[in-house]
């Protein structure tokens, strides 16, 4: 993480770990199950905050929980779930799935083939299952799963419709999930990075279908369109189950919005959702900043980046956060931090990255282009030689991505209580 010397930074890095807290999944799945009843429970979690969402089962129902499967990335196992008797960490593949990923998705149809009927289990969720746990239709590859994945990740297609090209390959997604466990009394909760906190949404609909239709085949690749044709898959009857959604972006806001204005600062938050190219993002932020005065402005929500044929080491968020540098080059009272609540920003294990007016002259000094960075979605390798990359870890949860963007009075000696 950049050095905390500059208070700006720390009041913004503060701001970031409130929002995190609001939204962790250890503590809002305990909250959520404290007063449940208690009795034998089976737990499959699948996300990047699955290891925390099972651990705050664990802490509410205690030795109740006499089986889980938790599937997630290798660097969110939470290390108490080690050796917990009853309790299998299976690591998958994110964000594009692997073979882990397909015998993540036949451990679960497992799973649930082995529950005796009337087994209470709990299905937990979280951003990012969509590729750590699936179970292809029939006639669908692991290669041609890869392929629709790299797709999506590269072509900026929004997140709606990848979900039901996703849906309609799978045997788990678009509700396929809760369909296995049809025998069982199954309760649901999912920490959301989606628009609108949709359960058909997240993890591709492992959870819930709304039955969306696919995108018309002349919006498709021709070999994404024929492998839809080709794919057998048998939906069956919607499953109704109690679904509850236990951490979402607005929570994630709101408590950064409370902290900053506990430190005296006035804080904005713009209530629309922050979607589209990253590039654009940064200039409509920029723009808040010029036009607003000294203040913060908190966005979230989730950018796209349309990359190059070979692209560069960077995330959405380390592209919106050098794309604001360009904007404000120069103007030493403004400073943008823009990051993943997960802990991950595209293909690195930063958080996302910090930009400030200064950030270009450091590149420079570097021997570094930033447009040319942009331009081969590199822009990971101008932030770290300029100190701005953000490393947070695993965070435990996964509500989609937080700008904060922060201008202060020229002179002004301090933020939110911190001597500048």
């Amino acid at each position: 993480m950049p050095s905390g010397r500059d208070p700006r930074r720390a009041f913004l890095l503060d701001l970031l770990e409130a929002a995190l807290a609001a939204v962790n999944g250890r503590a809002r799945m305990n909250l959520a199950l404290r007063d449940r009843p208690r009795r034998d429970t089976w737990v499959l979690a699948a996300g990047k905050a699955a290891g925390a969402m099972t651990l705050g089962a664990i802490d509410a129902l205690g030795p109740y929980v006499t089986r889980a499967l938790v599937v997630t990335r290798a660097d969110c196992v939470a290390p108490e779930l080690t050796g917990m008797p009853g309790l299998r960490c299976h690591v998958a593949a994110h964000p594009v799935p692997d073979e882990r990923s397909l015998a993540a998705g036949e451990a679960a149809l497992s799973m649930a083939r082995a529950a005796p009927p009337g087994q209470r289990v709990l299905l937990l969720v979280s951003g990012g299952a969509s590729s750590l746990l699936e179970a292809p239709a029939r006639g669908v590859s692991l290669e041609q799963l890869r392929r629709v994945n790299e797709w999506a990740l590269a072509s900026g297609v929004d997140i709606g419709r990848i979900n039901a090209i996703r849906g309609a390959l799978s045997r788990v997604k678009a509700g396929g999930l809760v369909r296995a466990f049809a025998h069982c009394d199954v309760e649901a909760f999912f920490i959301s990075d989606v628009p609108g906190d949709d359960p058909a949404v997240v993890g591709s609909g492992l959870l819930a279908s709304r039955g969306r239709p696919l995108p018309p085949a002349g919006d498709l690749p021709a070999w994404l369109g024929g492998l839809l044709e080709r794919a057998s898959r048998t939906e069956g009857q919607p499953l109704q189950v109690p679904i509850l959604c236990v951490g979402r972006l607005g929570e994630a806001l709101e408590a950064a919005r409370r902290r900053a204005e506990a430190g005296g600062i006035r804080a904005v938050l713009h209530e629309r959702r922050l979607d589209g190219e990253a590039g654009a993002a940064a200039r409509m932020a920029c723009a808040h900043l010029a036009a607003d005065g000294p203040a913060l402005h908190l966005f979230g929500g989730e950018t796209t980046v349309v990359l190059p044929p070979e692209p560069g080491r960077g995330g959405r968020n380390q592209h919106l956060a050098l794309a604001a540098a360009m904007e404000i080059d120069g103007c030493d009272d403004r400073l943008l931090l823009a990051c993943g609540t997960d802990g991950s920003d595209g293909n690195t294990e930063d958080a996302g990255a910090f930009a400030d007016g200064c950030t270009l002259d450091r590149g420079r000094d570097a021997g570094l282009d930033a447009p040319a960075c942009l331009a081969r979605a590199d822009s990971g390798r101008f932030l770290e030689a300029t100190g701005d990359l953000v490393h947070t870890g695993a965070t435990g949860t996964n509500v989609g991505d937080l700008l904060f963007a922060l201008r202060r009075e020229p002179g002004h000696s301090q933020v939110g209580g911190l001597s500048m």
